[in-house]
């Protein structure tokens, strides 16, 4: 797998609580962000449970609602594939900026594991399955996870 220049993170996650959000479309590249997101939290003794949604145009609205509920992150899950319209660029760009804000809105951190890909073989390259190059789902977990932990440490 793929993770040349990646970052050394603190993933302590012991005391935190995660909510994973996902949405149900490509259902095999999101498993495997799931999965991969979970083993990291696993790892991590971060508490975290799973929510679906719909599709990543949702994933805002339930990222806020699970951080102004306690959570101390979110971990956004998912995959936005290209297609022949415009429709691509405003889902992208709707879930990417939704879950910005959401971030800055709470002063909680989401990691973003949202794939936008040109096609489906890219999602399962980096979906942490089997042979892939890349488990974003674990990348998003961790980010999550070391930004929670910081807050902490910052706010102490």
């Amino acid at each position: 797998m793929s993770g040349e220049g990646s970052p050394q993170l603190n993933v302590d996650g012991t005391g935190l609580e995660i909510v994973v959000i996902a949405g149900h479309w490509h259902e095999e590249i999101t498993n495997g962000l799931i999965a991969g997101a979970t083993r990291a939290l696993d790892e991590s003794g971060a508490s975290h449970r799973l929510v679906r949604v719909p599709g990543s145009f949702e994933l805002p609205v339930a990222a806020k609602a699970a951080l102004d509920a306690g959570a101390d992150a979110v971990v956004a899950l998912g995959v936005i594939i290209r297609g022949g319209t415009p429709h691509f660029e405003y889902v992208s760009d709707a879930a990417t900026s939704g879950l910005t804000n959401v971030s800055i809105q709470t002063g909680k951190p989401v990691g973003f594991g949202v794939l936008t890909l040109d096609d489906e073989q890219q999602g399962i390259d980096r979906a942490g399955l089997p042979g892939s190059k890349e488990d974003k789902g674990r990348e998003a977990a961790e980010a999550a996870v070391a930004t929670a932990r910081l807050l902490l440490d910052l706010r102490a």
